[in-house]
């Protein structure tokens, strides 16, 4: 499941009417709602705050507001851009201010979705993932050559100790166990000893796909 780490925001113009996008996490319906009024009353003066959620992890909870532009130009692909996004928990709010010209029922979809997209990209989103947590252990000579491949792999390090012996505390994708472990023990000549793991999820940061 991906979920928002970070919140963003975006402006476009479209033939001088503003549009603002404020996006936020929500868990439940009412806290969605809640950050739909907060935004509402930060641009009281606005003559549409359109509005989308998608809440849960198979987004059992979606809902969209057109708050008074033509019907279905503003909420619905507002809402299409957060589901293609896949990111859960999540509800956005944008903000139109009026130039003066008319932009017709097309003109308004593509504004309102294309001003999400762009919140959207400004976000930093995180996406939940099995992985192991692996302690492994090993002697002061071969840490530099571990820590080295560490890096080089980009693997996270929760902990280290430093006693008799060496002790890392590992983090990685599930699917990444048997690579990492075959390379620390080469990389060591089978110095390192593997000596706990354990299944747990954890949040990485990815990217928006188009």
């Amino acid at each position: 499941m991906k979920i928002l780490l970070e919140a963003g925001s975006a402006e476009i113009v479209e033939k001088k009417s503003r549009f603002i996008a404020s996006v936020s996490v929500a868990t439940t319906p009412e806290e969605a709602q809640a950050f739909i009024e907060q935004v509402k009353k930060k641009y009281w003066d606005a003559k549409h705050n359109c509005s989308a959620y998608v809440i849960g992890k198979d987004g059992q909870y979606t809902r969209c507001n057109d708050d008074g532009e033509p019907a279905q130009t503003a909420g619905l692909p507002m809402l299409e851009v957060l589901l293609h996004s896949e990111v859960r928990n999540i509800v956005v709010v944008v903000t139109r201010y009026f130039g003066g010209t008319l932009l017709g029922t097309g003109g308004l979809i593509r504004a309102y979705g294309q001003t999400v997209k762009a919140a959207l990209e400004n976000c930093v989103i995180g996406e939940e993932v099995e992985g192991y947590q692996v302690i492994i252990e090993t002697d002061y000579s071969d840490v530099g050559k571990i820590q080295y491949l560490l890096a080089q792999k980009q693997i996270t390090v929760l902990n280290s100790e430093y006693g008799g012996s060496v002790q890392f505390e590992l983090q990685m994708q599930r699917e990444r166990l048997q690579e990492i472990t075959d390379e620390l023990i080469e990389a060591t000549c089978g110095r390192v000893i593997i000596k706990d793991k354990k299944e747990c999820t954890f949040i990485e940061k990815t990217a928006i796909e188009d």
